[in-house]
């Protein structure tokens, strides 16, 4: 590796290796897991680059290809995984400045990666439409880094997750070879870099569908049972006819404790569903909770007339909840969960029965295969690394998935498993295994068995270490 000779070729762009700046850019959300924060939290890259043209990242994947450099694409950093962090250090190929949204046409808009989701949403409203999902994470994350490191998020009740047929048309690549080649993605060829931690190619262009844009109704609906809730939201979401964005059932005392900007409307031990519903379904809807004894709408965005309200219901949810539950309590930590069995209210009802308040229930509505299932996002006392670990297996033993977020790799994080087409790929578009290193154990290690967490060897030292301390 050659980072002094990478640098002078590459000064003429807007390079950056001040130390201060440097180590913000070579973080994410890692920290939401003590797990990852132990192992990752000196993590830091040699210098980031931030290209302002697909003909700059042709340039500096070229250079960084001629000495050895690695290099890790970033966005805005809001991932939760270290995935966009350079465990071997190298370059950081910052994509703030590919920041143009290309086209919009009817049903679909042709965009940069460095679009923030919250700038894309607002130039598609203009044409009266939006775009289908984004993260909770909407007013500060790039399109680039949802779609290279997102599964799904606020839409997927309707929509389903990222990488369902149909919520990606295309993308445009670069690979990292002697001469990077330009390539387009679409259909069966999509999962090759979608969901790839920019493992096996930088995306220079995306392009998106679609839907009607709507000023949609925020809403808080109380209960006093979470199981009901839990119920209630699963149904509401089957209702073909009512059009909403969201249905996130929270358990009590989530709301109550980690919330307090929901002061004075949330009762002591009431949980609440989350919603975004359309407009012009909100009859319908209120026709629906009408039928349903126990709902309390606690907030209602348009009707609410008080001075402070609590924002957008979005920012409630998906990992947001995570993340409001660490700013009073830095010390818990979470899991994802896929509740996706015959009946997924049976198996929330089964966890919750086994672990109680260790692990509080925040649930995702989603649709899957043309049906709704949950996403759990629960809130977990951490106490040890072998507890965390104990708690996982005994959700697996009981028939849930677990999207394991304590792990910075895509096989690990994932369905522990190797995806063929992504391996493949990355032996085409990176030879020299230079893009995002550690994060794909499949390249590494072929014949790992996934009984234990990976350790990539080829992570730097925390400089205590390097000092023999």
């Amino acid at each position: 590796m050659n980072i002094a000779a990478a640098k002078a070729a590459l000064a003429h762009l807007e390079l950056d290796d001040n130390p201060v700046s440097l180590k913000a850019k070579s973080r994410d959300f890692f920290w939401y897991s003590p797990v990852l924060k132990a192992r990752l939290d000196h993590v830091v890259g040699d210098f980031s680059v931030a290209p302002r043209s697909e003909a700059e990242v042709i340039e500096v994947l070229r250079v960084c290809h001629a000495h050895d450099v690695p290099v890790t694409v970033r966005g805005a950093g809001t991932g939760n995984y270290g995935q966009a962090m350079p465990l071997a250090g190298g370059c950081i190929l910052h994509m703030k400045n590919m920041n143009r949204v290309r086209e919009i046409a009817p049903g679909r808009v042709i965009t940069e990666p460095g679009v923030l989701l919250k700038d894309l949403d607002g130039e598609c409203n203009r044409t009266g439409q939006e775009i289908r999902m984004f993260s909770s994470t909407w007013a500060t994350a790039t399109v680039g880094g949802f779609i290279a490191g997102g599964s799904g998020g606020v839409g997927s009740v309707r929509w389903g997750a990222l990488r369902d047929l149909g919520n990606i048309i295309r993308l445009r690549v670069v690979t990292m070879e002697a001469e990077p080649r330009v390539l387009e993605f679409t259909g069966e060829e999509l999962p090759r870099v979608s969901h790839a931690y920019g493992t096996n190619g930088v995306i220079t262009e995306l392009e998106l569908p679609l839907t009607a844009a709507y000023d949609w109704v925020d809403l808080f609906v109380g209960f006093d049972d979470f199981m009901v809730a839990t119920r209630y939201a699963l149904d509401l979401a089957r209702e073909d006819g009512i059009l909403i964005k969201l249905a996130t059932p929270i358990e009590a005392p989530i709301p109550e404790r980690y919330f307090p900007r929901l002061k004075g409307m949330v009762r002591p031990g009431q949980s609440l569903v989350a919603l975004m519903v359309a407009p012009h379904a909100m009859d319908a809807f209120l026709t629906f909770t009408a039928r349903h004894a126990g709902a309390e709408i606690v907030y209602r965005s348009d009707r609410f007339t008080g001075e402070r309200g609590p924002g957008k219901v979005f920012e409630y949810t998906w990992n947001h909840t995570t993340l409001r539950a660490l700013k009073v309590d830095p010390t818990i930590t979470y899991l994802q969960v896929r509740y996706g069995g015959p009946d997924p209210v049976a198996q929330v009802a089964r966890i919750r029965e086994i672990f109680g308040e260790e692990v509080l229930q925040h649930l995702e509505v989603m649709r899957e295969g043309g049906r709704c299932i949950f996403a759990g996002l629960p809130i977990v006392r951490f106490t040890t690394e072998a507890r965390l670990e104990e708690i996982i297996r005994i959700h697996e033993a009981e028939g849930c998935m677990i999207f394991n977020p304590h792990r910075y790799t895509l096989e690990e994080g994932g369905r522990q498993s190797v995806d063929d087409r992504q391996l493949a790929f990355k032996r085409e578009a990176d030879p020299k295994g230079l893009l995002n290193p550690g994060k794909m154990i499949s390249w590494d290690r072929p014949d790992w068995d996934y009984s234990r967490m990976y350790a990539y060897p080829g992570l730097r030292p925390a400089p205590a270490a390097e000092a023999g301390g």
